[in-house]
């Protein structure tokens, strides 16, 4: 079984595969900041400081809300984001997360083909 390693909380919990960050905080009290649970808000938002490879891939949601720029250092939504097979430790920091709170969404580019 998984673990997940709160480290704001200093609280870790054993989880079953493909659990939910935010379902196994909410159970467990974890703590981690969350408002919406569906990738709106951003309030959930972590920063994976280990076991990233245990995570899923990113959803479309959250390439949204955290961009390019947010994904490439290692954040992600804790609504979006489940543990696979490994051990994961996460953080979060209040001035990351109102950074994002109130950041406006990208619109993702469909890839439009041209038919003959």
């Amino acid at each position: 079984m998984p673990k997940i390693r709160f480290i704001n909380s200093n609280k870790e919990f054993d989880v079953p595969n493909g659990s939910s960050i935010l379902r196994m905080s909410l159970r467990y009290d974890g703590e981690l900041p969350n408002r919406c649970g569906g990738g709106i808000c951003g309030s959930c938002v972590f920063k994976a400081e280990e076991g990233t490879e245990f995570l899923d891939n990113v959803k479309v949601q959250e390439r949204r809300k955290l961009g390019e720029e947010w994904l490439k250092k290692g954040y992600r939504l804790g609504c979006q984001t489940f543990v696979t097979d490994g051990d994961v430790a996460i953080s979060w920091d209040d001035e990351v997360t109102s950074q994002v709170k109130v950041r406006k969404p990208d619109k993702i580019q469909k890839e439009v083909t041209a038919s003959k």
